[in-house]
């Protein structure tokens, strides 16, 4: 997948509105030369007949160029609306379905791909690079005004002089080799640097924010502000390099203009004054119509920066279609692929050892949150290595050991495992012992957890964890270190409701623990010894469950 071809698709589906805003832009630019051009001519030739005497200003005709000057300011006014508002509603239904798509690219990629950009990095990259995109879709209708004004300025300058034609034509060539050279040694680099300033700054406000209470209590608040600060000295050194470079397109464009004006005061020699003023203030408007495409120029290097960083996040490798499990039951390659009774629900798999021995990543494998490894485990008779990951998270509901949460209500946080009513909420919240803490605050289920559940305690945010996977209807149910930070009388209530809801439901268990009460309620309890060499880990099976 390429950002590019995703971008071309949203200009096919904009095509209408781009071209809507590419006409607009057309007609105020040969509106605004037409509008300048005849208004000196006529001031010009209004105050030449005034001065010829009476005769002369009674039958200069006054009233058909002041009618068509204020038709050339409403078409100028009118065109320029149609052209902002077109552009923009393309360039906004564009954005809105480029974000939806990159996130679902995102979701959908090599979980090692997925995983690696952090929070910063991905919201930046899905806010702020997507934003700079914006300019493709409303800059679109630059090339179009520019030629629709130099058509009409040199169409103006040609009443005076073929020769001011030519100069005038001249003049815009130069005025925009020469922005397109500035643009491409100060703009460019400048807005790449740009780009990628922001996002290293959101990357690093993200990382030190999560690590907000560690930060305090080690006393190192200060070390963080220096860090943001420059983080954020970086962004304002890139800032007014591409301010300093847009100055510079700025200068360009003046001093165009002026050489534009005095080539065409040279041309326009032995014309009459009113038409001597017309081709002066085409020449001026022959120039102000290239500001589009120099504003174009001028973002191009952060435009070019943003699809660059939103193609290296998006996967390379089509998405693995795999084969679909026949059934739930788990094979784990070191307990012997090929083991009786096989390991399906409602059976009860613990698994405990020494920190580090890779139970969570062997789980984490197994539930398609990692790469798996040829040979570790079966799934339905599957090598898992041949399960879409997709597919293989079907089978579990997972409470990590590290629980995530959205800031949001706590309904909204439960409600991510899949619909359900208030009842089975409320059932679950029970399970986990922790409905009477909710129905303690005055909001009930829509109580706000704040950012990752910072105003629940740490035992409540894993019961909240608990509970989510507790509602997800799957045949596997994992739990990473449930009980961890419950106190001992909350831990058997919470086993206690765990073992009848796993029993009434005939849901199978994957328990991760290092406490022996968790261990109690499985009927297979199984020792990771460690990792090999290649990321498989060791597994050494302590009790097996009877044969049916």
């Amino acid at each position: 997948m390429n950002i590019r071809d995703l971008i071309a698709d949203q200009r096919r589906a904009q095509r209408d509105r781009l071209r809507l805003a590419a006409a607009a832009g057309a007609v105020v630019s040969v509106a605004a030369v037409c509008l300048l051009g005849l208004s000196g001519w006529f001031l010009t030739g209004a105050a030449l007949a005034g001065m010829a005497g009476a005769a002369a200003a009674h039958a200069f005709n006054y009233m058909m160029p002041s009618a068509i000057i204020r038709l050339l300011a409403i078409l100028r006014t009118g065109a320029r609306y149609i052209e902002r508002v077109a552009g923009h509603d393309a360039a906004l239904r564009a954005l809105a379905r480029l974000r939806p798509q990159l996130f679902d690219a995102l979701a959908h990629a090599p979980v090692e791909r997925a995983l690696g950009l952090s929070s910063g990095e991905a919201s930046s990259r899905l806010v702020q690079d997507v934003d700079a995109v914006q300019t493709l879709f409303v800059r679109r209708s630059a090339p179009w005004s520019l030629g629709a004004g130099l058509a009409s300025s040199v169409a103006l300058a040609a009443l005076a002089s073929p020769w001011t034609a030519l100069a005038l034509g001249a003049a815009v060539a130069v005025t925009c080799g020469g922005a397109v050279l500035i643009a491409r040694t100060l703009s460019a680099p400048a807005g790449r640097e740009l780009q990628a300033a922001m996002g290293a700054l959101k990357d690093r406000l993200s990382a030190l924010e999560a690590a907000a209470p560690e930060l305090k209590a080690y006393g190192l608040d200060g070390w963080a502000v220096r860090e943001v600060a420059e983080a954020g000295a970086a962004l304002d050194r890139a800032q007014v390099r591409l301010t300093r470079a847009g100055g510079w397109i700025a200068a360009w464009s003046a001093a165009s203009t002026a050489l534009a004006v005095m080539a065409v005061a040279f041309t326009v020699q032995g014309a009459g004054l009113p038409m001597i003023a017309l081709a002066l203030l085409a020449a001026v408007m022959a120039i102000e119509s290239a500001a589009g495409l120099t504003g174009a120029l001028h973002l191009n290097g952060r435009a070019a920066e943003a699809l660059d960083r939103l193609d290296a996040a998006l996967p390379t490798e089509r998405p693995l279609r795999g084969e679909t499990p026949a059934s739930a039951s788990i094979a784990l390659g070191g307990l012997a692929l090929c083991q009786a009774p096989p390991l399906a629900p409602p059976l009860r798999l613990g698994l405990h050892g020494p920190s580090g021995a890779g139970k969570t990543s062997l789980i984490e494998r197994l539930c398609g949150l990692r790469a798996a490894i040829p040979d570790e485990a079966l799934l339905g008779g599957v090598d898992i290595v041949r399960i879409a990951p997709e597919a293989r998270r079907e089978l579990f509901a997972y409470a990590a050991q590290d629980v995530r949460l959205l800031d949001a209500s706590l309904r909204d946080n439960l409600l991510l495992a899949g619909p359900a009513d208030d009842a089975a909420l409320w059932a679950a919240l029970e399970d986990a012992r922790l409905a009477d803490r909710v129905r303690a605050d005055p909001a009930g289920l829509d109580m706000a957890v704040g950012p990752n559940g910072e105003r629940l305690s740490g035992g409540e945010r894993r019961r909240l964890g608990l509970a989510r996977a507790l509602l997800r209807d799957a045949p596997w149910l994992v739990l990473d270190e449930p009980t961890e930070g419950l106190d001992a009388d909350t831990e058997a209530r919470v086993l206690a409701a765990l073992d009848r809801r796993l029993a009434s439901r005939k849901q199978g268990l994957i328990l991760i623990s290092h406490r022996p009460a968790p261990m109690d309620i499985c009927d297979l309890r199984v020792r990771v010894d460690g990792m090999e060499a290649d990321g498989r880990v060791r597994l050494a099976p302590e009790s097996r469950p009877e044969a049916a």
